[in-house]
């Protein structure tokens, strides 16, 4: 029943937000936090859950379709390709390693070798929600083991195509129409192309990645309206894993690719914004549905053939993998880290074992307990990683590398500022020029969709996104960057922005334009020092080409200007705190200007007074000097 769901999403929600503050007081990941609260209310503890919690769990299995579209964003096209050996290396020697060792301990075991061959298929995936999400918690997703792990994941989505094409062989079974209906068009597809789909599947993506997503998000910022970009973000992810499933490739790996399209765009930062609060979300509740969907009656019936299943996968995967991350040169500690972090089963596990059950390869109790094996590598893992750092890692600390070592699968350039600017208009873009030139390179957040199609068109990395919501600010950086440039036409922007970022990040230095001096007063007063005054070099500038023209030498005029500038950024500072008081601003007023013509006479004078016989090229040349 509807009302049920409801209140069981109700329930697992609740958990949630009691359990994650409980064990991250206490030092634990939030996935066991999650996984805890989910047993606590499952139908073993307080049974607080209905018939629905399969329903919950597969709605909120999109959480992990919706983290690897994320995932996907940060990974431009050029650099997923600069991956492919790492994926195929890595995760093809990985599957077929785990698949062999695991069906031979099967066989040992006296298993029926089909049997045998469809539960290590099953198990050698491992689970991207845990693994992700711990790599993003403990900021591990751009070290060697980070990628490493991704690499492998990302081929364990791929490998889930042929695996489910192998299963009906294996078990000698022939699909009708009324069968699970996994698979769509690549059932209708002659056995020789099913093996194609995933070229077939990158191509669709592809092309609609630049004529379809593109085009259909720049025609709806144009509304100006927030809620229907979400409702486009949301909109892009279940379509692009719904025609995933119909083409036969895994939902997830579509979500991924559609991501990697997607990651050169100008809306990249807006959608992850937008996504990942329902990521979130969906993730928590898979995790809790984890933990209240383990059968306790299968385990108490048979605990040593549960618990001899789980340690036989978690150390054939755990010495599989190590070994592979020794192979490819990746240090003990990162290894260790590779190897604890990948060695559960995954939830795809969950799909393909019902889906085995389907084709009478499982009896109905090898099929729960199964599923019970499943979910409790899924909560050990969390574990496994709290003894390895606290207990493994310090034994190794001497043995890690520098940070150079280190690759970024993300972003090459770690050795720069991040930084990021607001407003690439007129303003804007001439710091953004500028600091190209110099090949510094910024994240770069506009709301006007035309500008930043142009600009983009000019080589520019400018990305769609409203910079006043703290969700886009955190998709665009906020959080590692150190220098936040605010250069919109809209002053009230401006000063809401740098007041949002002062209060939720304050070690980031803010450079901010401002259009007049009423607005370097309230900056000044909200402690923001790096004010420009869109029209005072301009103004000085037009000054010092009248002074010129009068007669004045230039290099003198220029000087005039700079001491101009300077007693005026000094006489701000002093009427920023007179400004809400007219008499005492007006005394101040006319005390700076009587003072400003006693120092500029006074440097005029002195000027003069010189010798400027020589070349006027002397003088330019020793411009940078004086103003120093």
């Amino acid at each position: 029943m509807e009302s049920s769901l409801a209140m069981n999403t109700l329930i697992f929600l609740g958990v949630a937000i009691i359990m994650v503050p409980l064990a991250r007081k206490l030092g634990l990941s939030s996935v066991i936090g999650y996984i805890l609260g989910g047993i606590i209310i499952g139908p073993y503890v307080l049974r607080l859950t209905g018939k629905d919690v399969n329903d919950i769990m597969h709605a909120s299995e999109f959480g992990v379709i919706m983290l690897l579209f994320l995932v996907g964003l940060e990974l431009e096209p050029r650099k997923f390709w600069e991956m492919r050996k790492k994926i195929m290396g890595l995760g093809l020697t990985q599957m077929l390693l785990s698949i062999s060792l695991l069906f031979l301990v099967f066989i040992s075991a006296g298993w029926r070798i089909d049997k045998a061959i469809a539960i290590a298929m099953c198990f050698a995936l491992s689970s991207t929600a845990i693994v992700l999400q711990t790599l993003q918690e403990k900021n591990n997703l751009k070290t060697m083991a980070g990628e490493a792990s991704f690499s492998t994941l990302l081929f364990q989505d791929i490998a889930v195509i042929p695996i489910l094409a192998i299963l009906p062989i294996i078990a000698n079974y022939k699909a009708s129409h009324h069968d699970n209906d996994i698979q769509i068009l690549i059932q209708k597809l002659p056995e020789w192309l099913q093996a194609g789909t995933v070229i077939l599947g990158v191509a669709v993506l592809i092309l609609l990645g630049r004529y379809v997503f593109v085009p259909f998000l720049r025609y709806v910022s144009k509304s100006g309206m927030t809620e229907l970009l979400t409702a486009s973000s949301l909109f892009l992810v279940i379509g692009v894993s719904e025609l995933m499933v119909a083409i036969g490739l895994s939902p997830a790996l579509g979500a991924f690719l559609a991501g990697v399209m997607l990651a050169n765009s100008e809306f990249r930062h807006e959608l992850e914004a937008q996504i990942n609060p329902f990521k979130g979300l969906l993730l928590a509740v898979f995790f809790v549905s984890v933990g209240s969907t383990i059968n306790f009656n299968i385990i108490r019936e048979d605990p040593l053939f549960i618990f001899s299943t789980v340690f036989a996968v978690l150390t054939v995967k755990f010495v599989v993998l190590y070994a592979i991350g020794k192979f490819f040169k990746i240090d003990t500690p990162q290894s260790l880290f590779y190897a604890f972090a990948l060695s559960q089963v995954g939830e795809f596990a969950f799909v393909l074992i019902n889906y085995t059950s389907d084709l009478y390869l499982l009896s109905p109790e090898l099929n729960a307990q199964m599923m019970a094996v499943t979910a409790i590598t899924m909560c050990i893992t969390p574990i496994l990683l709290i003894i390895n750092e606290k207990f493994l890692m310090p034994k190794f600390i001497q043995e890690i590398p520098d940070a150079d070592n280190d690759f970024n699968i993300l972003d090459n350039n770690i050795s720069q500022k991040k930084i990021i600017i607001v407003g690439f208009g007129h303003f804007g873009s001439t710091v953004g020029r500028l600091l190209k030139a110099n090949k510094i390179t910024a994240t770069v957040l506009d709301r006007d969709s035309d500008r930043v199609k142009l600009l983009r068109s000019y080589g520019f990395k400018v990305y769609y996104g409203d910079a006043t919501r703290i969700p886009t600010l955190r998709a665009a950086g906020i959080e590692d960057a150190e220098i936040l440039v605010l250069c919109l036409d809209d002053p009230d922007d401006n000063k809401f922005i740098a007041d949002l970022v002062r209060e939720h990040y304050p070690k980031v230095r803010i450079f901010v334009r401002a259009k007049n001096r009423i607005d370097a007063y309230n900056y000044l007063n909200n402690g923001i020092e790096n004010i420009y005054r869109e029209t005072l070099g301009t103004a000085v500038d037009m000054a010092v080409d009248v002074l010129h023209e009068t007669g004045m030498r230039k290099y003198a005029a220029r000087r005039l200007g700079q001491r101009f500038m300077a007693i005026d950024k000094a006489s701000i500072r002093r009427l920023a705190k007179a400004k809400d008081d007219d008499e005492i601003l007006l005394f101040t007023t006319k005390e700076i200007l009587q003072r400003e013509e006693e120092l500029l006479a006074y440097d005029n004078l002195n000027f003069d007074n010189r010798d400027w016989e020589g070349s006027s090229s002397v003088g330019e040349d020793n411009d940078e000097e004086t103003e120093a």
